[in-house]
Parts: structure tokens; C-alpha cells; sequence
């Protein structure tokens, strides 16, 4: 499990509609495994694969209520608002204030290629919101308001 370079805004592939993933294999598992060690060491919630320069429909959300890897994720039903701060560790330095949905349900395939189904609620619903818009080439900063810069060096 190696730590990988996260792309920052700017990089024309954090802009891409993302590829589904059909090969469940050996390559796969190392994603996932790097996204694993890259996201822990970033101290982030979440990261997706085109985040660290892979053209994968495949994202890590690392929250309270565990450790998930979601691939060929889907949401098939959302319920409620809410509205908070969020950043990413593609967009170093900055916060906005960003509207979600506050429950989710998410389809998806693990590792291996099996079918699972997921509910998130509140900040967990907010992670896979934000990891899944990656995946079709969103960032935080297109919904968001109020966008602060947080870097030291102003």
C-alpha cells in the first residue's frame, strides 16, 4: 500500500465523466489499497480515484461509521437537506458551504465485484455525495458558497 500524489484543481482529469470499472482484479485491489493509505494520510473523509489520476468509477469514504470502498457507485434514492462546510484534499486551502442531501442510498460493487447497498445519513451522506460527484467531474467549489481561503500565507 503505497501513498499516492493527489491532483489538484486544474488537472483536466478531476474534470472527467469517469469510466465504470469492469475489471475486478489485482489492479483494482491496489487502488483501493493506495486510496486507502492516501486518504488516512491526507486525514481526509473521502477520495476518488481521479483524484489520484486514475479514470476509475471507484471512491474510499473513511468516516465515523467506518471504512467503505465503493465502486460503479450509483445513489438511487436521497432524502432531506443539509447545508455545511466542506473542502477537499484536491483543492488545498479552501472551505465553501455546500447544500447535500442528508440521507442516501447508494448501490454499489465491492472489490471482488459483489453487489452491495448502503445507506448514509448526515455527514456520512455528505462524503459519498461529495466522492460520487468526482466521479462525473464535479467539485465542491461548483455548488458552493461562500469560499474562504484557509491557507496561512494570504
Amino acid at each position: 500500500m503505497a501513498q499516492r500524489y493527489v491532483v489538484q484543481v486544474g488537472d483536466p482529469i478531476l474534470r472527467k465523466v469517469c469510466k465504470e470499472v469492469k475489471n475486478f482484479d489485482g489492479e483494482l485491489a491496489k487502488l483501493l489499497d493506495d486510496m486507502k493509505t492516501t486518504v488516512r494520510a491526507e486525514d481526509g473523509a473521502g477520495l476518488a480515484a481521479p483524484q489520484v489520476g486514475v479514470d476509475a468509477r471507484a471512491v474510499v469514504v473513511d468516516v465515523e461509521e467506518g471504512f467503505f470502498e465503493l465502486v460503479n457507485p450509483v445513489i438511487y434514492y436521497s432524502k432531506g437537506e443539509q447545508t455545511g462546510p466542506e473542502g477537499c484534499l484536491s483543492v488545498k486551502g479552501k472551505q465553501g458551504i455546500v447544500t447535500r442531501p442528508d440521507k442516501v442510498k447508494v448501490e454499489y460493487r465491492d472489490r471482488n465485484g459483489r453487489k452491495h447497498k448502503l445507506t448514509a445519513e448526515g455527514f456520512f451522506a455528505r462524503a459519498v455525495c461529495h466522492e460520487l460527484d468526482h466521479l462525473d467531474g464535479i467539485l465542491y467549489i461548483d455548488k458552493a458558497s461562500n469560499i474562504v481561503d484557509l491557507s496561512e500565507d494570504k
